[in-house]
């Protein structure tokens, strides 16, 4: 029992165009996390019209399952739904958009119009050909990946499906069209949190020293931070310091009571990680005291593990992509992003591939989460093939 390459290429190139009509509507019709009603509700009813039987989550995920009625394994193959509060400029890096968001200040910033699309793609053509399978296969579609506010749900709900591999793709917008990279161990880094705030006490910028300024204890501590990430750190082990705000104060002759600081750590190893987590408690907190400010924990906490392959998923993501699209695999990549996608560790081993969408031409290639990113369309056919292929090789293996 087997789909053969032939079948995929050519069924994938049958669909093209709806690949391409069903990422564009999902673009022009972005919803925020944990408020992707009708995005839902799209989602459902392509699954409903392959009598894919529905499993509901809390929250707007769900999951739909396909069985071959053939004994064999269980596979899951996610996506994720959400959009981002990003306003989407009219034009890409290079030409003008070929479609665009309806919804001002919601845009899918990070290819996840994209991601449900191949899925749809892929669950279509494994839908008409589940008479060469065996097995289960699982359709997941996560809410809130951005936010995290549907994995921890989706995993609870998943655990009685008792899946042997959860398989999904990532459009990446610095890996060039028709390239993939699906490397065993860390390819995604996880993320941690950082948002603590110094009180000090307020006053007249006329006389500081009647006041303590938590000013200048807040970058005191940002600088404490940059000697100790150079100091303290496995350079062999790279934790990114990524500080996003700071904010204190709404006047220039007034001292504020108190300055927010809030960032990301983003790493590949958990442990340094925790250690970085520590670095950034201590420096603030000792720093604060020694001005005689509160250090004030807001959320310094881990949020999202490394998406860690498993070795021979990976492996098998690799053989299998290649057989069918020889030149596709690219090697040693790995990307400092999160993903949410590294919870499902907690069910089974997991395969996440990274599928090229840059193309310069076209003007796709913007970093993600940004107003220019676009993605170049062609990415949907490649990402849906190594998808079917990928879920093909998985079942019929040992």
């Amino acid at each position: 029992m087997t789909i053969s390459n032939e079948v995929i290429l050519n069924s994938v190139e049958e669909i093209n165009n709806y690949l391409i009509n069903t990422r564009r509507y999902l673009h022009e019709n972005p919803e925020l996390s944990g408020e992707e009603i009708e995005t839902s509700k799209f989602l459902k009813k392509e699954a409903k019209k392959l009598d894919l039987p529905i499993k509901e989550v809390e929250g707007t995920g769900f999951y739909a399952i396909l069985d071959t009625g053939n004994l064999g394994k269980t596979l899951g193959l996610r996506t994720d739904i959400d959009a981002l509060p990003i306003v989407e400029k009219d034009s890409n890096q290079k030409n003008m958009r070929l479609c665009k968001s309806k919804i001002e200040g919601k845009f899918h910033a990070c290819g996840h119009d994209g991601h449900m699309a191949t899925l749809l793609g892929a669950m279509k053509i494994l839908s008409q050909n589940k008479d060469k399978l065996k097995g289960k296969i699982i359709f997941i579609f996560e809410e809130g990946e951005e936010t995290g506010s549907g994995i921890h749900k989706m995993v609870e709900a998943l655990k009685n499906e008792y899946i042997d591999a959860i398989y999904g793709e990532h459009l990446a917008a610095f890996l060039e069209t028709g390239k993939i990279a699906v490397d065993a161990g860390p390819i995604m880094a996880g993320n941690a949190i950082v948002d603590f705030t110094i009180r000090g006490r307020g006053g007249h910028g006329s006389r500081p020293d009647l006041s303590i300024s938590p000013i200048f204890v807040a970058s005191n501590i940002i600088n404490g931070l940059a000697s100790a990430w150079v100091n303290r750190i496995d350079v062999s082990k790279t934790v990114t310091l990524g500080l996003g705000l700071i904010n204190g104060g709404t006047i220039a002759n007034v001292i504020p009571d108190e300055v927010r600081v809030a960032g990301t750590l983003r790493y590949f190893d958990t442990e340094e990680g925790k250690k970085a987590l520590d670095l950034v408690r201590k420096v603030g907190s000792f720093t604060a005291k020694a001005h005689d400010c509160q250090f004030i924990e807001n959320k310094i906490i881990h949020d999202n593990e490394p998406v860690i392959n498993d070795e021979s998923l990976a492996k098998l993501a690799q053989e299998s992509i290649e057989d069918i699209m020889p030149g596709t695999i690219k090697k040693d990549l790995t990307w400092f992003a999160s993903e949410t996608f590294a919870g499902y560790n907690k069910l089974c081993p997991i395969a996440f591939a990274l599928v090229g969408t840059k193309n310069t031409d076209l003007g796709s290639g913007a970093e993600h989460h940004n107003e220019y990113f676009d993605i170049d369309e062609k990415s949907l056919s490649i990402g849906t093939i190594a998808m079917v292929k990928f879920a093909n090789e998985f079942l019929i293996s040992k």
